[in-house]
């Protein structure tokens, strides 16, 4: 018997409040027409792919610069798509700034292309998949007595697949479970009270989760698993299960950044990037990861024989990221400056909270499997051993979309 599963799961939840603002008049084109056809819609999702991917290392960054001792998990592709769609309701500077501070660049890209990109590829992620599960939802929870106008519900059902529930916010405790519930049930039960605090004078809450669940087309045998040491740092010393499987590999070493670089795909469209770094170069290589390099480790393969070994692990990553964000040059939304009148025009809003959750498991588990099927020949030549037992990066990659799911840096796999 065999079996390897690797899951991830995520949520945003931006929460809007009362606050003077000011107006604009800045029109939209987010309109899609059902007689367009899918090729436009699949050009405009890898047009994107190259923003959101900048946008990814750009977060990831600033999330590492604040400290680097610490596990880091987030998905990218659940705070731009809660982004964008909360685009749609900004106005003026406040729409400008949340696109740019997305990495989109408005003199070469256009509003509707981005709109119908993120349509196609939410539209791409929920298509159902047997080999490959992965799930995303948008809910916005409105305060009863909050009138949204229509061309934004509008938009946020038709470009991304947005629910709408009216709730009372005044009710605090009763609306924190229904927008808890919804995420617990979205996220298959792997994320639970994500909302701790909700304040009463909330008017709309906006939520996105994506939910992931993927085989190793090659899994690791869980009889070879064993305790070994990880290394947090020179003084820190940890004991977790390590996986092992020798065999042929998508891995090589990227000399010029001092570290193994470890491809291993999911059955179906999806990719899990490893990246090891030399001990003491991991800020070397936080600071040069870029899209470029994501590239071209994805396109240039090096397929050979190795032996490898892989902490199981349960990493998750909670973040407030207001501060964040504004160091991305998303902030007057957070103000009273902010323009959220394409949302309403009865009530001025900004954004009071954003809160992201993302957690991932990386385990043997699933159904059995015929022995044979995974059996390799390997190179006589002794292959190298490389063993991700001291930080490391992983990105999680959607091949169909081009598009970087989730990223995060595992210091300590022994914590949440």
């Amino acid at each position: 018997m065999r079996s390897s599963i690797s899951w991830g799961l995520l949520l945003l939840a931006g929460l809007c409040c009362l606050a003077p603002t000011s107006q604009g008049d800045a029109a939209q084109e987010t309109v899609v027409s059902k007689h367009e056809h899918d090729e436009h819609y699949e050009a405009a999702c890898h047009k994107i792919a190259p923003h959101l991917a900048d946008f990814a290392f750009s977060l990831y960054r600033e999330v590492a610069h604040q400290s680097n001792t610490t596990n880091i998990f987030f998905s990218p592709m659940s705070i731009a798509v809660a982004l964008a769609l909360l685009s749609t309701g900004a106005k003026s500077e406040t729409h400008t700034q949340i696109l740019e501070g997305l990495q989109f660049n408005l003199t070469e890209i256009t509003e509707s292309e981005i709109h119908h990109g993120f349509q196609h590829l939410l539209h791409t992620f929920n298509k159902p998949d047997s080999q490959l599960q992965l799930t995303t939802g948008n809910g916005l929870f409105i305060a009863d007595n909050l009138k949204p106008l229509e061309k934004f519900l509008e938009d946020a059902k038709k470009l991304y697949h947005s629910e709408a529930f009216s709730v009372n916010f005044e009710d605090t405790e009763a609306t924190k479970k229904q927008i808890n519930d919804y995420v617990e049930k979205g996220t298959q039960g792997k994320i639970v009270d994500l909302v701790k605090e909700l304040d009463k004078d909330t008017v709309l809450a906006l939520v996105n989760y994506i939910f992931f669940k993927g085989k190793w087309k090659k899994p690791f045998e869980v009889e070879n698993t064993q305790n070994g040491d990880f290394h947090v740092d020179e003084a820190t010393t940890v004991t977790v299960p390590m996986m092992h499987r020798l065999g042929m590999f998508n891995i090589h070493r990227q000399e010029d950044l001092s570290c193994w670089v470890l491809l291993m795909d999911y059955v179906g469209n999806a990719t899990a990037v490893f990246i090891l770094p030399d001990s003491g170069k991991m800020q070397q290589l936080e600071d040069k990861l870029t899209k470029e390099l994501l590239a071209q480790w994805l396109e240039h393969r090096n397929r050979r024989s190795a032996s490898v070994s892989l902490p199981k692990l349960s990493i998750s990553g909670t973040y407030q990221l207001k501060e964040l964000l504004g160091k991305l040059g998303i902030t007057n939304v957070f103000t009273n400056s902010a323009d959220l009148s394409g949302i309403t025009d009865t009530l001025p809003l900004k954004v009071s909270k954003v809160v992201h959750k993302a957690m991932l498991t990386i385990d043997e588990r699933g159904t059995e499997a015929a022995g044979a099927s995974f059996l390799e020949a390997i190179p006589m030549s002794m292959p190298p051993s490389v063993e991700f037992n001291q930080p490391f990066i992983t990105i999680i990659f959607d091949d169909h979309t081009k598009s970087p799911l989730f990223v995060g840096r595992v210091v300590n796999p022994s914590q949440m």
